[in-house]
């Protein structure tokens, strides 16, 4: 009886503690740098190419971004090589016949107040690796490039599997 009581009082306590953790926002560390693509509109083609530059640019910011070990190394890569990066998504475009114009800008960014899964993500000036595709009115897709929140585990495989971490901590406690 006394055991029962006794593993009947660490899981309530065990509940709880999850429980508090599961209250708090999981936040993004402050040092994080992001990655935003901004299609042209809500159509179907255009979010079609935003889906692709996005594949482009997760890959090739994986492996840019792999070894990395702090925000100054990340950013400085990101630095010495925006000009591959701005070629690769115009690779992307070009391949798919994209005609309008778009834009890849690495500095403070505007990033709107997102919800996910219940997670609140506040809106504000962040740095990170924005891509605007044509007048970039639609829908977007984001991810944090350092720390790798948004992984790729696909060095040297065709098959690619996306991750969140993000998602991961949710799923593990919900």
């Amino acid at each position: 009886m006394k055991k029962t009581i006794i593993l009947l009082l660490f899981i309530c306590g065990f509940y709880f503690v999850i429980s508090d953790v599961l209250a708090k926002n999981i936040e993004i560390p402050e040092e994080a740098i992001r990655i935003r693509v901004v299609p042209n509109s809500n159509s179907e083609f255009d979010q079609e190419i935003k889906g692709k530059v996005r594949d482009k640019l997760e890959t090739s910011m994986y492996n840019l971004l792999k070894n990395t070990k702090n925000s100054d190394d990340a950013r400085k890569k990101i630095e010495d090589n925006l000009e591959n990066i701005k070629a690769g998504v115009g690779d992307v475009l070009e391949r798919e016949k994209y005609e309008k114009n778009y834009e890849v800008n690495f500095g403070l960014n505007y990033f709107p107040e997102k919800e996910y899964k219940g997670v609140k993500y506040e809106e504000g000036y962040y740095e990170s690796l924005l891509v605007t595709l044509g007048e970039g009115k639609g829908d977007n897709w984001w991810g944090v490039l350092f720390p790798p929140l948004c992984l790729i585990e696909a060095e040297e495989s065709t098959d690619v599997e996306y991750k969140s971490l993000v998602k991961e901590l949710i799923d593990k406690y919900l």
